[in-house]
């Protein structure tokens, strides 16, 4: 089966083109350093020819302003239409938990914009919402930085490593169309400023954090449980303590 990985030289799209050849897809790299461009189309054509599935991880290049609507306006319509003309059988795109609930922010605004369109278009889709991965957990400590201390709100957080999210992805390019929302989320649950801590600890840095509910999380102040999937989330196998060993011995 021919599944075309947009977004394929990215933290996710790396682990998941390499997963899913390696169970006998045949898979179609594509992605602005390999010469497609989804905002402007650039490319699309050739890279869906024969596709059966597009997985769509492709991501924003800035995350605080409304740089991140344009992106996924025109990034999904573009790939929306690639799709319908190469006649794809499955739309699979990765979003975030939470995404419905935290609209205020620019970029999670841009999420349920890209959700949206998936859900107008008519192809047969499946859209899985991840939590924050383990490997961005030092730019979520920074949305706190504050000169020698970090600032950081309490609410709950189930991390995830990459490699799982791709696992579920791989898993699901190879599946039916959902039609749905599905969630992935990390084994354990913890504040954001205990995940800092834990963090920091881990990596020999002494610098203080302070729990502060009002340090918002890309523009939007967090309740306790918005960033919590649903109960019948995928619960993801790696957890924080064994991912924070392996990447210290990389």
């Amino acid at each position: 089966m021919k599944i075309t990985v947009v977004g394929a030289s990215g933290l996710i799209g790396t682990r998941l083109s390499e997963k899913l050849r390696r169970s006998g897809h045949d898979v179609a790299a594509a992605s602005l350093s390999l010469g497609v461009d989804t905002v402007t189309g650039k490319g699309l054509d050739v890279a869906m020819v024969g596709t059966e599935v597009v997985v769509d991880v492709t991501n924003a290049a800035s995350f605080g302003d409304s740089s991140a609507f344009d992106f996924f306006k025109a990034s999904t319509k573009n790939l929306l239409a690639a799709a319908a003309e190469a006649r794809v059988r499955h739309y699979l795109a990765l979003s975030v938990v939470g995404t419905p609930r935290l609209v205020e922010s620019d970029y999670f605004r841009a999420k349920m914009v890209q959700e949206n369109l998936i859900r107008a278009s008519g192809r047969p889709y499946t859209i899985l919402r991840s939590t924050q991965f383990y490997e961005f957990i030092n730019g979520l400590i920074d949305i706190g930085a504050d000169g020698n201390v970090f600032r950081l709100p309490s609410a709950f957080m189930r991390p995830v490593a990459a490699g799982d999210v791709a696992a579920f992805l791989a898993e699901l390019a190879a599946g039916a169309p959902s039609g749905d929302v599905v969630e992935i989320g990390g084994p354990e649950q913890f504040g954001i400023d205990e995940i800092a801590r834990i963090y920091l600890a881990a990596n020999e840095d002494e610098r203080q954090v302070i729990t502060d509910r009002s340090t918002s999380y890309f523009g939007v102040e967090l309740t306790d449980d918005a960033l919590i999937p649903g109960a019948g989330a995928r619960v993801a196998r790696q957890t924080l303590p064994d991912w924070l060993y392996q990447s210290m011995g990389e």
